[in-house]
């Protein structure tokens, strides 16, 4: 036993890459504020709803001074600062949604956001690993990682729902590291032709998959689908591929040129990088260059242990070669929840964005609806009706996605029966699509 684990730990190392043992990639404990130095950005980060509710962001920040940033020491100082910059960027650049677009990031705010963004090697725009990864906090420091006693350090425009879309985020996040952490023994497995080995991580990763799904189940019950159409979503929005801020954003005191970046996207999540590379899953074409380009939005290091994984020998030849029942099954049951959390995730948006972008369509065509409905979604832009925030044409994407993991399979049966994902997390969709907020 002790000798597989030292194995493991010579052939990939979570703790080289800064993947927690505990928490994935997700940051462990964030710093919850800054030197006081830093205080007119934190007092400015802590309140933008409110800011962007009066229509007075973007005066505060005209006013704030132009700070250094080499008093940003460690590296939980820089990330706090990149989420607290990235937070205000956001709620600048769409203070007045579609109907008033600027063209230029001020010096105050873009040269300092871009300082921090080079140290850490991100991009200065609002990533999922701000938003998301580094954005928490335990109301209870000895309670439990639950959605209850859990808080946002930073928030945008959306009240309860964007809490809960940060949050469940977050927690599909947590569900997954059981799965990384067996990552590692499967490559071992793998290079000393360790079947058993193999088969027992590739049942945990199995597992995790199915339990990121369960996770997401959530998303139903903390977020209404109009309030994330309406309001959050413009938040999340960049300024590649976005036909409202079509020439790209200059950051003033950085360069004249205008510059393109994306907005978040559930792309820029390391999992399904990590699963789709252990498992063999290839993605071609736009969706392939897309996923690429979303690897340059995560910290340097995840990015790293991505490309770690796919420089290994390839599980999906070895499982080919074995010819082992059990081994085999296992590894197409992992393909298999893999494309049932990509099923599950086109259902999402498919509520969260496709049916809130046809019921807007319908309520401008109309005039009619109730005044809470029509305050809402009449906000959001049509010009994002068929793209995610990231940028892509996203029911294609998603689909394609989907249909490419389904073509990694080795084999769509095993012992002449179909490999399905558990039966119980095959009800979801049911359950979920008569759920109300």
């Amino acid at each position: 036993m002790d000798t597989q684990v030292k194995n493991v730990e010579t052939l990939l190392s979570l703790r080289k890459f800064h993947v927690s043992e505990d928490c994935g990639f997700i940051l462990p404990d964030p710093l919850t504020d800054l030197p006081l130095y830093y205080k007119p950005w934190m007092d400015i980060a802590k309140n933008v709803p409110e800011l962007l509710s009066s229509h007075s962001l973007r005066r505060r920040i005209h006013d704030m001074p132009l700070l250094e940033t080499h008093f940003l020491q460690t590296y939980r100082e820089q990330r706090l600062a990149h989420l607290a910059l990235s937070m205000m960027t956001m709620g600048y650049v769409w203070q007045e949604g579609a109907r008033e677009t600027i063209k230029v990031l001020p010096q105050n705010l873009a040269v300092p956001f871009w300082e921090v963004s080079q140290r850490l090697g991100l991009p200065p725009i609002l990533i999922h690993g701000d938003s998301v990864l580094a954005n928490w906090k335990k109301t209870d420091p000895n309670g439990p990682f639950s959605i209850e006693n859990l808080e946002l350090l930073l928030t945008l425009p959306g009240g309860e729902s964007t809490r809960g879309f940060f949050l469940v985020t977050l927690l599909v996040e947590l569900a997954a590291v059981p799965g990384l952490k067996s990552i590692p023994e499967v490559i071992s497995g793998v290079h000393y032709n360790d079947v058993a080995m193999v088969t027992k991580a590739l049942d945990v990763v199995s597992q995790a998959i199915g339990n990121m799904k369960q996770a997401l189940k959530l998303m139903h019950v903390y977020v209404d689908p109009f309030v994330f159409y309406g309001i959050l979503r413009i938040y999340l929005s960049g300024w590649k591929d976005n036909p409202l801020i079509a020439e790209g954003l200059v950051y003033e005191g950085v360069q004249e040129k205008p510059m393109e970046f994306s907005g978040g996207s559930a792309a820029q999540s390391s999992l399904l990088h990590c699963f789709d590379e252990l498992l063999g899953v290839k993605h071609e074409g736009d969706s392939g260059a897309f996923l690429r380009r979303m690897r340059d939005y995560m910290p340097p290091c995840h990015k790293h242990f991505i490309e770690d994984i796919s420089s290994r020998p390839s599980l999906r030849k070895f499982v080919q070669e074995q010819a082992d029942e059990c081994l085999t099954h296992t590894f197409e049951q992992c393909v298999a929840r893999l494309v049932d959390f990509r099923n599950y995730h086109i259902n999402i948006v498919t509520r969260y964005i496709t049916i809130p972008a046809s019921r807007a369509k319908q309520l401008r065509a109309s005039g009619q609806g109730l005044v809470e409905e029509l305050d809402t979604i009449k906000k959001a832009p049509t010009a994002l009706e068929e793209k995610g925030t990231g940028g892509s044409s996203i029911m294609i994407f998603l689909k394609t996605v989907r249909d490419e993991t389904k073509d990694s399979s080795n084999t769509q049966y095993t012992n002449g029966k179909q490999v399905l994902p558990d039966p119980s997390m095959t009800t979801i969709q049911e359950a979920t699509s008569e759920l109300t907020i």
